[in-house]
């Protein structure tokens, strides 16, 4: 065997005539290994002469033919524009030529399909080694873009990759019968592809890799024809040494021993090449960290395993595939299974398949529940090949592992569950069943649907009936459609000795008939597994067509007499009583079945008397519905039988409602119950046909009214009774939106509309649960249907119905949601089961739902919404998605309300805690710390445009601030302000704030505060330390001065002797104001009203000395401080007076400076200026390092040279910040705030 690293690469072989596919004729002579003559290296003259001798059709080494001229081989092969048979021939013939100049040749075109740029020229392929020369190809490679051919998407790049694999194969096959023999092509190739399959860069492991497997590939092919020529001349060689001595050739003989022994050369040397590909490339590259790497390797593996199982199916070659089953990605561990699909599909292989299928079966069936979906599907697949193979190989545990996935609700996952499930159960047929009949309960279809009934019902998901006959539906549509065997089974009596049915199974098979009956008829997966009704084909659409009008011939005879039989039990009526919905009504005329339509109608109407369950009432009601088509001629018939049974019903109703609410009698239960039961069916074809002709509506007020001032009302009447009231306004407003209603009905709806919607609001304080649940879901969807969007599309003339909830009707919603929806499981005691606690909380979730809506359309004021979202973090697992997406809509109404509402969400909880603990509260508390998170979650629902949410997290941070300002301190005069923690919370809300806006902010911060405030440094002042931190983050790191509130600009005006009254250039308060009205509002207020500025951070930090000759005459004390003569010489006020807080910040500084200059003996540094720099209480005082040392620049004529030519009036120049700083702002890093993660110097854009 010869290993990568020992391949030869400059062997040549003298006076071999060279051959091509073209030029063999003789099939014996093709096999025939050209002669070997005395190898050794070429001279360098040898060398240049034979460069010389070009081949045809080709300049240069180019292709010339189509105009293609001077195009290299990579060119050709990428444009793809000529046949890669003709490609082959003519490098073949160039080979023959001058086979160094082809070779070269063929070296960089693998070059250039990595994407590499450089070229290989003759001096380096000869003087060079091949790891020297992918050294300097590595050196040329363009390394900033990450794209080469084989990763760029697009059509033309996908051709390109099957057309390098077309070229390699096609090479390949055109040399095996001689070149690749030469010991001089394939070394070469071989060992250049070895040495890029190792490199650093991706694009020469990607690419060579991909051309050694393909490489291999063609050479597995090659060892495979050399077999089955070897097995051939040996068995010709067997034949002819069996003759007698006197038929025998002596001279065949000898010429197939040397045949046979030439091809055993041709084979050692094809299994030393693919040796050398093998442990050189794929032993190191199928566990390449690129993904896309190891699954050419496994791909590749898989087709020789197919190709050539003799030689490479084996657990040798099999325990990669299977180590490579447990990768971490997807595209890999799909890759694994397709290539042992294609090995369990011949059964002649299965046999060799043992030994892996006993060790790596456990992780194929756990495969089946992989996370990606595409690799679930190919388990299942490939464990069904397993299974036709041997029953025997999976257990009982590893099908029932399987069985479980037809209810899956990803289709691929379901449909390859339910083959998987039709093979095991349904695919194996005996000899006693070939005397079974076609039809009737003992055919054998029969036999199969007891087994899919009784699969069913061992799975215990009945809800999910419709799951598993898609599942199936791929795969047993024939058996699923056997609707005469299903119903044989239902009606006819058991013949002797054959079990009947249970009743359980009844109820299975008649959903499953129904599913059935669905499925055949709409042609689409049930919901929760289709993305969308996919167009059927003409074929499709004529197939649904005559499916159901066999459905419909079928069932109109069997269905009168399946209710018939079931009329008692509830469950399998109302099942039964959905398939007139599939019927083509047609055939009832066309077929003459109208005596089966009439049984049919009276079935229905014996339904409607003998059950009050709602769901059969309602089955009832939508089978009326779908025969009562006026467009076809049955319609008369079936509305004669409708009118009549809905007039029996009324009358009845209004004769047990007149008893019912006799004044002085108490009502018995007996009629409560018959008022009940008759509501019950007035309600349920209220549903979907229209009484309104009845006049319901007096009625029904009349038992609500009567329920409010007795108390005793049933509670099921009362649900009932609100119900179908709610039916009536809708069927009213229904007739009024068609335009043909009068005015005096108009008036008639709306003074209904208002009188119900108190009715319901009085019910909303009722003691009964299920009562108020009822009363809020209508109130809901009333107040939604007649709020303002009834007007729209054109129907102004329904303005008078417009209906808005006012304050007192709001305030009861809401408190009905705090009270009946945000409560614990725990406390909710009105269900111990499982089951019943999360029927119980699906029914919270959609009262929420429908206040929810309210919200976001606008129907109730926007506010109420902060009682909502501040249950977000406590009910996240409730109701998390609900208020989320309720967030989300109401920011696309309203930013700016949106966010009013979200601070107000924080006010309020943050009062309920001072409730809760008092005001000497910790704040390291978990209520605190809850309230801190639930601020930092609506932080991140912002996003990250601060642009967009500019004007709305501005709002955000005044609210808030005068909410902390609000109330006075609990300890008196001098004490923080009751609510000054509330700061600390705001402050999550700071690094969505802009540069500019932080400043304007912090100014409108400044208005609250007093000078004592600035002073103070106990802890119980940390919230407003913490917040203005928050506020000067980030917002003078594109200044000279670290002052806050002063900008270095104004110095730099002063070195320009520029008076600021004749300033142009806007500040950056005033840029930064918001295009909001209310907002603007505010910000120009901080802006034009006199403030008082305040130091930027509690702490001192250091102070720096600079020299004397560093600064300008005019660069005093003032010119830092931009402050006027009246300021610095004003005196300081009394506290309760208006503060010229500068001029005092002015004075105290002024006095430490001296007295520091006299112990410092530096008596001469007075006039000259003192920098203070202070920062936030995370860095550490005793750093006495200069900041602003980083940030101005080293010289002054430096300055003036970069200020030259600028005009401050109109721009900005914004340095970027010091590297001290910006490591000191790394301490504690905001990671939701941009300016954390980028560098400051991308922000701060320079000007120059």
């Amino acid at each position: 065997m010869i290993a990568a690293q020992d391949l030869q690469t400059d062997f040549y072989q003298e006076g071999h005539s060279w051959l091509s596919d073209n030029d063999l004729e003789d099939p014996e002579s093709q096999n025939a290994k050209p002669g070997k003559g005395k190898k050794g290296k070429k001279t360098l003259g040898e060398k240049v002469k034979g460069s010389e001798v070009k081949g045809h059709g080709r300049v240069n080494g180019h292709h010339q033919e189509n105009g293609m001229e001077n195009l290299s081989l990579f060119e050709i092969v990428k444009l793809g524009k000529s046949a890669t048979q003709s490609v082959v021939d003519d490098w073949i013939e160039s080979y023959k030529a001058d086979r160094d100049s082809a070779l070269l040749e063929l070296i960089n075109f693998f070059i250039h399909c990595s994407g590499c740029k450089g070229a290989v020229s003759s001096e380096m392929f000869r003087h060079m080694q091949n790891s020297e020369i992918i050294r300097k190809m590595t050196e040329e490679f363009d390394e900033d873009s990450g794209d080469y051919p084989l990763a760029m998407s697009g059509p033309m790049w996908k051709k390109f990759k099957v057309s390098l694999c077309e070229f390699i194969a096609v090479l390949i096959r055109q040399c095996q019968y001689s070149i690749i023999y030469d010991e001089y092509m394939m070394d070469t190739v071989i060992s250049l592809l070895t040495g890029l399959s190792d490199s650093q860069v991706r694009a020469f492991r990607h690419t060579s890799t991909l051309a050694a497997m393909k490489l291999m590939t063609a050479l597995v092919n090659v060892a495979l024809n050399l077999s089955i020529n070897m097995d051939n001349t040996q068995r010709q060689y067997e034949t002819e040494r069996n003759k007698s001595i006197g038929k025998r050739a002596n001279e065949r003989l000898e010429l197939l021993l040397q045949k046979r022994k030439e091809l055993q050369e041709n084979q050692d040397e094809i299994e030393n090449m693919m040796n050398a590909i093998f442990k050189g490339v794929f032993i190191h590259r199928y566990r390449d960290v690129i993904a896309e790497i190891r699954v050419v390797c496994i791909e590749e593996i898989g087709v020789w395993m197919k190709m050539y199982s003799e030689a490479f199916l084996n657990d040798s070659y099999l325990k990669y595939v299977g180590w490579t089953m447990y990768d971490k990605q997807g595209e890999v561990r799909l890759k694994c299974l397709t290539a042992l699909q294609g090995l369990y599909y011949s059964r002649e292989l299965n046999a060799r398949l043992e030994l892996f299928t006993s060790r790596f079966k456990d992780r194929i069936v756990s495969m089946t529940l992989d996370k990606e979906y595409d690799v679930a599907v190919q388990a299942i697949k490939l464990l069904t090949l397993v299974l036709q193979s041997s029953d025997e190989v999976l257990t009982a545990e590893d099908c029932e592992s399987v069985y479980h996935l037809v209810y899956s609700a990803h289709r691929p996952v379901a449909v390859a569950a339910g083959e998987f499930l039709y093979k095991k159960l349904f695919s194996h047929h005996g000899p006693e069943d070939e005397g079974r009949p076609r039809r009737g309960r003992q055919c054998l279809n029969a036999s199969l649907i007891r087994t899919t009934v009784l699969f069913f019902l061992e799975s215990e998901l009945h809800e999910h009936g419709a799951y598993l006959v898609d599942s199936l539906w791929d795969c047993a549509s024939e058996l699923l459609k056997d609707w005469e065997s299903m119903i044989s089974l239902l009606l006819d009596e058991p013949y002797p000795g054959e079990e009947a049915l249970t009743d359980s199974q009844e109820a299975a098979l008649i959903e499953i008939m129904l599913c059935a009956v669905r499925q055949t008829c709409e042609c689409h997966p049930p919901i929760g597994r289709s993305t969308g009704r996919r167009v059927l084909t003409a074929k499709e659409k004529k197939t649904q067509l005559d499916d159901r009008t066999k459905i419909t011939e079928t069932f109109a005879v069997a269905l009168p007499l399946l209710l018939a039989k079931y009329s008692v039990d509830p469950e399998k009526i109302t099942n039964l009583l959905q398939f007139p919905q599939y019927f083509d009504l047609e055939i009832y005329t066309t077929g003459r079945l109208e005596k089966h339509l009439d049984a049919l109608l009276r079935q229905v109407r014996d339904v409607v008397e003998k059950h009050t369950d709602t769901d059969v009432l309602e089955a009832c009601s939508m089978t009326f519905h779908a025969l009562c088509n006026e467009e076809f001629t049955i319609y008369n018939r079936v509305d004669i039988v409708r009118s009549q049974m809905l007039d029996e019903q009324i009358d009845k109703f209004h004769r047990l409602l007149e008893d019912f609410l006799q004044e002085g009698e108490e009502p018995d239960e007996d009629d409560a119950y018959h008022v009940l039961s008759t509501l019950k069916r007035i309600t349920a074809f209220h549903n979907a046909h229209d009484l309104t002709k009845w006049d319901l509506f007096t009625s029904n007020y009349r038992l609500l009214n009567s329920g409010l001032q007795n108390g005793d009302m049933p509670e099921q009447i009362v649900a009932h009774a609100l119900q179908c009231t709610h039916y009536i306004i809708l069927w009213h407003l229904a007739k009024v939106s068609e335009g043909s209603s009068t005015k005096d009905d108009l008036v008639l709806l709306q003074r209904q509309v208002r009188a119900f919607s108190m009715m319901c609001q009085r019910y909303l304080s009722s003691i009964s649960t299920t009562v108020k649940e009822q009363a809020f879901t209508i109130l809901c969807d009333a107040l939604l249907i007649f709020s303002y969007q009834i007007v729209s599309s054109g129907r102004e003339a329904l303005e008078p119905l417009v209906f808005s909830p006012d304050a007192s009707l709001q305030s009861e919603l809401l408190n009905f949601i705090l009270d009946q929806v945000f409560v614990d499981q725990d406390e909710d005691s009105s269900t111990d089961d499982e089951a019943g606690k999360i029927e119980a909380l699906h029914k919270r979730r959609n009262l929420l739902a429908a206040f929810c809506k309210l919200i976001i359309y606008n129907v109730v004021e926007m506010k109420t919404g902060a009682d909502i979202f501040k249950q977000y973090m406590r009910y996240y697992n409730d109701y998390g998605d609900i208020i989320k997406e309720t967030m989300s809509k109401a920011r696309q109404i309203d930013k700016i309300q949106c966010a009013k509402t979200l601070i107000l969400s924080l006010q309020q909880l943050f009062n309920e805690m001072l409730n809760d603990l008092g005001c000497n509260f910790d704040r390291s508390s978990s209520a605190f710390c809850g309230i801190k998170e639930l601020a930092r979650r609506f932080c991140l629902t912002f996003g990250l445009d601060q642009i967009k949410t500019r004007e709305a997290i501005a709002m955000l941070h005044k609210d808030g601030i005068e909410f902390a300002f609000k109330e006075p301190s609990p300890q008196g005069e001098g004490g923080p302000p009751l609510n000054l923690a509330f700061l600390d919370i705001l402050s999550e809300f700071s690094s969505k704030l802009l540069r500019q806006d932080k400043k304007t902010v912090h100014l409108y911060l400044e208005r609250f505060m007093t000078f004592q405030m600035a002073l103070q440094r106990d802890d119980c002042w940390l919230p407003l330390i913490s917040y203005r931190n928050s506020l000067q983050a980030g917002a003078d790191d594109d200044t000279l001065s670290v002052i806050s509130g002063m900008s270095s600009r104004s110095s730099a005006r002063s070195r320009r002797s520029k008076p600021a009254a004749t300033s142009k250039r806007k500040l950056p308060e005033e840029e930064s104001s918001c295009s909001s009205s209310d907002v603007s509002a505010w910000v120009h207020h901080v802006q034009s009203a006199p403030h008082t500025p305040v130091m930027s951070s509690p702490h001192i930090v250091s102070t720096v000395l600079r020299d004397a000759k560093k600064l300008r005459p005019e660069q005093g004390y003032m010119g830092i401080y931009s402050m006027s003569n009246e300021m610095q010489h004003t005196p300081l006020q009394q506290p309760h007076q208006h503060m010229d807080y500068n001029s005092q910040v002015t004075w105290m500084i002024a006095q430490k400076q001296q007295q520091d200059r006299a112990n410092l003996q530096y008596g001469k540094m007075k006039g000259h200026i003192q920098h203070t720099i202070r920062r936030g209480s995370g860095l550490m005082e005793d750093d006495e390092e200069p900041i602003v040392e980083d940030v101005m620049m080293s010289s002054e004529e430096r300055l003036d040279d970069l200020n030259e030519g600028m005009d401050f009036d109109t721009m900005d120049i914004d340095l970027p910040p010091s590297k001290n700083r910006r490591e000191r702002t790394e301490l504690k890093p905001d990671y939701f705030d941009p300016a954390s993660i980028m560098d400051d110097s991308v922000l701060n854009v320079s000007m120059f």
